[in-house]
């Protein structure tokens, strides 16, 4: 048997993960070996229990490879494993990566434009309107946006990322025959015909279980370079991903929101901590990183010929949302505050509004978030 194809096969085979499929690798030179072993010998590597060792010796391993082929291609899956070149290389740097990715849908390469939008099942109206704020933002500075298909903020989530026509990747936790919830199957399929994807690690029918969302987390947060958490509370799962997100080096950033909603009280705690950045636009993350780009842009990528840092004709092809924004700032410099006042849109709206006028090089703010027209020739715009 084919390393690639005991990947598959050992994934299937319940107690084992990537600590007990390496003391097996080592233990007999390679996964494709593992299945000629008797009992006894299994059961003489460190951390393989005899009845772990007589699943794994008494498994037909053909037939159940076979069978999660077939069932794999009639749903338009692909299996990726650890010894397959297009399987994520900022997975294989987890210190327990899965041993195998089903993927439906395209999955995109994962450098550093990859951000985890998530937080509570049980979102505010605010909660939901600082995660489709932020999403958009982040779809429109060129992020994939990465969360894991359940009810609340990652909802929320996926349906702005899909309206805005980027790309968005769902991590299941369940094999990719049990969408949950099943409220958003549809959605599943807008992500897949909107050019993302839905992923997991579990095989095919692996059901859903409470215990499978931390694996699936891990994954979320293993795939991006940044996590934000919009809103959650002390119990929250999104805490679990952040934590996991630290413990991988990558970014955690937390949305502030009231002292009376307990759904708010995992972000404080985040931020109080000094686990995380507090947010309130995409633009402090981007200012966090380090990065600044176009819309459509990737990190490392440089502005073509005929796209101008900064176009004083530009704002003829603004929106009349961000028209009017765009006009009160020619009078005089302003406030976030002011603006809203002036404007009539509402705070997140407003900001919203901003951070595509500071994407196209049109405003500028600096750390007194005083905003004002940025100066031809000014530079990239305060990024």
């Amino acid at each position: 048997m084919l390393d690639r194809e005991a990947c598959i096969v050992l994934n299937m085979i319940s107690g084992i993960g990537y600590a007990k499929y390496s003391a097996l690798s080592d233990e007999f030179g390679s996964p494709g070996v593992i299945f000629e072993q008797s009992a006894d010998s299994l059961r003489r590597v460190p951390g393989i229990g005899a009845a772990l060792a007589d699943r794994i010796a008494g498994c037909d391993c053909t037939g159940m490879l076979q069978a999660e082929c077939e069932l794999a291609e009639r749903a338009g899956v692909r299996i990726l494993t650890l010894y397959d070149e297009n399987y994520p290389d900022v997975l294989r740097h987890l210190y327990d990566p899965p041993l195998c990715l089903y993927v439906r849908g395209r999955l995109p390469i994962f450098p550093d434009n990859a951000v985890a939008v998530v937080g509570s099942r049980r979102m505010s109206g605010y909660g939901a309107r600082m995660t489709r704020q932020l999403t958009l933002e982040a779809a429109d500075a060129g992020f994939v946006i990465v969360s894991g298909l359940a009810y609340g903020v990652d909802t929320v989530a996926h349906q702005a990322a899909v309206e805005q026509h980027a790309v968005t990747v769902a991590v299941l936790g369940g094999g990719l025959l049990h969408i949950h919830p099943r409220e958003n199957i549809p959605l599943a399929r807008s992500i897949v015909e909107s050019g993302g994807a839905l992923i997991s690690e579990f095989p095919m029918d692996f059901p859903v279980s409470r215990t499978t969302f931390p694996r699936r987390n891990r994954i979320v947060a293993g795939l991006c370079r940044a996590t934000i958490v919009t809103e959650a509370g002390i119990s929250s799962g999104a805490l679990i991903t952040a934590r996991l997100a630290l413990e991988s080096g990558r970014d955690v950033f937390a949305v502030p929101g009231s002292v009376e909603n307990p759904q708010s009280h995992g972000c404080h705690q985040l931020i109080r901590e000094g686990a995380a950045g507090l947010v309130e636009s995409f633009s402090d993350v981007q200012n966090f990183m380090g990065l600044g780009f176009l819309p459509g842009l990737r990190p490392g990528e440089e502005v073509g010929e005929g796209e101008a840092a900064y176009d004083p004709g530009a704002g003829s092809d603004l929106s009349p949302e961000a028209r009017r924004v765009w006009e009160l700032l020619e009078k005089r410099e302003m406030s976030v505050d002011e603006l809203v006042a002036e404007s009539g849109f509402d705070t997140g709206t407003l900001l919203a509004i901003l951070m595509r006028l500071e994407m196209k090089f049109l405003v500028t703010h600096g750390a007194d978030r005083i905003y004002r027209r940025a100066q031809p020739g000014g530079g990239n715009g305060g990024f």
